[in-house]
């Protein structure tokens, strides 16, 4: 069968991007000819849980094999959305070895946010170093990364190869191992994901989040087994992995808030929780990309953590601030800040959104040299928009309240909500008789310090929150979970509901 001889009732069809299996329905027939595209060509899969790894409180899963599976051929594959970018050092995505003087592999971002894999002697020199180039420091994206292993093949080439993404990278390191070279992946030394072990020391954290965490023990792998092309987006979306894993192998895919480290492939090698609770359970995965805060656009002196939605600054010589990580046009968007740590019972802290990502803020709002903004600024109760106070008396917060935002940007307004009560009416974000939004088209979440002998800590939730919720509230279409009511008509800020309503 072929584009032009559908439409004929019968056995539903099953197409791929140029061939079909069976009879088309006379709308899919319609549709197709119409748009000159086929039907959606691979199997969709939806992954609903992530595992948020923090390194400043040290997250890892660990486990040491019972025996030895196969150590010449194998394939790593996972879906990584990385937090803040490296300043040093490396974050290991999957470690093995023996101990300090022993052997390891592992798989990492290097220093310069390099993907690769090292092999060599704990504390000693390297005797495998494959690296991709350039850098990977998006912290607003998912990524996925496939190690192919197999020291079996007789050109050195075929032995290691990475993709991101289903493409292989262009290398600028490649020290390949011996043929025949057993790595330490499969044998019985402890495994770690999201750090390394060396003994009895533990290092090189992770920081970002993880889904979909599968190795595969005994057969080399193209990323194909686990991604796909859209062949109408062009964009490389997951599978389900349909093979076998071997004797070591496992799939983790973090469904179990209360045994994160949970091996769903059906040999249960289930590894071992380190400080990881049931709150870094997440639902922001490459499936459904939830908003985070953006540490590119952040002052220098703000710390972020847990999955870049805690904002701490420390005491500063100047007014500082962080934006979010998407940036909307139109719809309505509610999302939440809990004020977790304050040094004063004047917060001189502005909640609220901006237009423009510069962190080089002035006077006592979210306002820039080149943007414009609205926030609410709790020290003296008041609404700014712009740098122009507007109205007073909404109150302050202390420790634990929680700060909602309903932005309309299709009527132009923003209202605010403490502890789930609406302060004031609705705030409108018009100016000079314009709408903002035709002024300047794109508004993100925003934070900024007034005053820099203050510190404080505010917890973003975009949806997928690093806090507990107590009561637990979704938007309509069943995205988030927060705190408060979500109003009617607002929405988390994730991919799924920006492809719906815009943004």
């Amino acid at each position: 069968m072929n584009q032009d001889n559908g439409g004929v009732i019968g056995k539903i069809n099953t197409p791929t991007t140029s061939l079909a299996s069976g009879v088309w329905s006379l709308d899919s027939q319609f549709d197709s000819q119409s748009s000159a595209i086929w039907p959606l060509a691979f199997p969709q899969t939806t992954f609903t849980n992530s595992c948020r790894f923090n390194d400043g409180s040290s997250d890892y899963l660990t486990k040491t094999p019972s025996g030895a599976g196969n150590r010449r051929t194998w394939t790593f594959s996972t879906w990584v959305k990385k937090c803040m970018p490296l300043t040093g050092g490396n974050q290991r995505l999957i470690a093995c070895g023996s101990g300090t003087g022993g052997l390891f592999s592992s798989i990492e971002y290097d220093s310069s946010d390099r993907i690769r894999i090292l092999e060599g002697t704990q504390g000693g020199s390297s005797s495998v170093n494959v690296r991709g180039e350039g850098n990977n420091r998006d912290s607003s994206a998912w990524q996925h990364v496939v190690v192919k292993y197999d020291s079996t093949q007789g050109t050195s080439a075929d032995r290691i190869e990475i993709y991101l993404n289903g493409v292989e990278v262009t290398y600028d390191s490649t020290t390949y191992p011996s043929e025949n070279n057993n790595s330490e992946f499969n044998n019985n030394v402890v495994h770690t994901i999201g750090a390394t072990s060396v003994g009895s020391s533990v290092g090189s954290f992770f920081d970002g989040y993880m889904t979909e965490v599968i190795l595969i023990d005994g057969q080399a792998l193209a990323p194909t087994k686990f991604g796909a092309f859209n062949p109408v987006t062009n964009i490389w979306e997951p599978i389900a992995y349909a093979g076998t894993y071997g004797t070591n192998g496992f799939r983790l895919d973090f469904a179990n808030s209360s045994a994160l480290g949970n091996d769903v492939s059906g040999n249960d090698n289930d590894y071992t929780v380190n400080n990881l609770t049931s709150v870094d359970q997440s639902t922001d995965t490459c499936s459904n990309n939830f908003a985070t805060m953006l540490p590119i656009t952040k002052s220098t002196d703000a710390t972020f953590s847990e999955g870049n939605l805690n904002v701490t600054y420390g005491t500063a010589s100047t007014r500082r601030s962080a934006f979010g990580s998407i940036a909307v046009s139109s719809g309505k968007w509610y999302w939440e800040t809990k004020i977790t740590a304050t040094s004063s019972t004047s917060v001189e802290i502005n909640l609220g959104i901006s237009s423009t990502y510069n962190p080089d803020l002035i006077g006592n709002a979210l306002v820039s040299t080149n943007g414009y903004s609205v926030s609410f600024f709790p020290s003296n109760g008041s609404l700014y928009i712009g740098n122009t106070q507007d109205e007073t008396s909404l109150g302050n917060v202390a420790v634990n309240d929680i700060i909602g935002h309903a932005l309309d940007m299709d009527n132009g307004t923003l209202q605010f909500y403490k502890n789930g009560s609406a302060l004031g009416s609705a705030n409108d974000i018009t100016t000079s008789g314009s709408n903002v939004g035709e002024l300047y088209p794109l508004f993100t979440p925003a934070v900024s310090c007034s005053s820099g002998d203050q510190t404080f800590t505010a917890s973003y939730n975009f949806g997928s929150p690093e806090f507990s919720i107590s009561s637990g509230n979704s938007d309509a279409n069943g995205f988030g979970n927060f705190e408060y009511s979500v109003p009617s008509g607002y929405f988390a800020l994730c991919t799924k509901n920006l492809a719906e309503f815009g943004g």
